[in-house]
């Protein structure tokens, strides 16, 4: 038996969760999710922490993970700010991003699974510029994984989400950005979190391949702006992220075919979890 599951950002739209209760999936690692929409309580199934992330103030909209059938039994973990954690919390460092639960299922070894988003900051103003970063976010969000390893190896920890970093090079071939993106996945080895996908050719990569990536890269796009569509969408934003112990057994593809890839900026992520 395999467990699948869906990584997403569905970009704040209720009826999302709609799809992802018709996808025959087993859990749903969600971001920036508003709450699921009346009526889905019998096939969706998340837990009570409020709808908010720290920073935005209008949106109501946070990470999750959802259980969406009953071949799997979640036990969500309790998130709180740093200063309010107590013990047994998850402290994390900006509420609403980042979100972890225990998983069990017939077959497969337990392990934690985790849905996280990087969240958009600006420098200080003494900095000058207008940069819009987000791997400072993505190294608190590392900061907040590493709670959840207690020992260097055997830990069982699956981590998927919208990271809003590329991965391999930089922002318009800069060597700058190259760098700095890449030292939050090498942290994630460090920790012992194996990046997992997804990967060409475990979905489409962009066609015709854009100046700014790579030769030898095999990233496939995974989100596109509001000028572009799926079909011409050519980054790569989503990552899937798991501990050496069972990262043989995970399986990771984008469904991002213009057919697949579904109402959100991002497409979705299916990821495998085998025995």
């Amino acid at each position: 038996m395999a467990l699948k599951i869906i990584s997403w950002n569905i970009d704040g739209r209720e009826q999302l969760w709609r799809c992802l209760a018709g996808m025959d999936a087993d859990l749903a690692l969600v971001q920036e999710a508003a709450m699921p929409p009346d009526g889905l309580s019998a096939t969706v199934c998340v837990d009570d922490a409020p709808w908010v992330t720290d920073g935005w103030t209008t949106w109501p909209r946070r990470t999750a993970v959802a259980g969406l059938s009953d071949r799997v039994c979640v036990d969500w973990l309790t998130t709180a700010r740093i200063a309010e954690a107590g013990e047994g919390d998850l402290a994390v460092s900006r509420l609403g991003t980042i979100a972890a639960a225990q998983v069990w299922a017939d077959g497969i070894e337990p392990f934690v699974a985790v849905s996280m988003y990087s969240f958009w900051e600006s420098p200080h103003p003494i900095a000058g510029g207008s940069w819009i970063i987000a791997d400072a976010s993505a190294h608190r969000l590392i900061s907040d994984l590493s709670a959840l390893i207690g020992k260097e190896r055997g830990h069982r920890i699956l981590a998927a989400g919208d990271l809003n970093i590329l991965r391999g090079y930089g922002e318009f071939g800069s060597r700058y950005w190259a760098g700095r993106y890449a030292t939050v996945f090498d942290r994630m080895e460090r920790i012992g979190l194996r990046f997992v996908g997804p990967q060409a050719p475990n979905g489409r990569q962009a066609d015709p391949r854009p100046d700014e990536l790579p030769p030898a890269s095999a990233n496939v796009p995974t989100y596109h702006t509001a000028r572009k569509d799926p079909a011409n969408a050519t980054r790569q934003l989503d990552f899937v992220f798991a501990s050496a112990s069972m990262a043989g057994s995970v399986r990771v593809r984008a469904l991002n075919d213009p057919l697949d890839w579904g109402p959100s900026d991002h497409c979705r992520i299916e990821i495998d979890v085998g025995q």
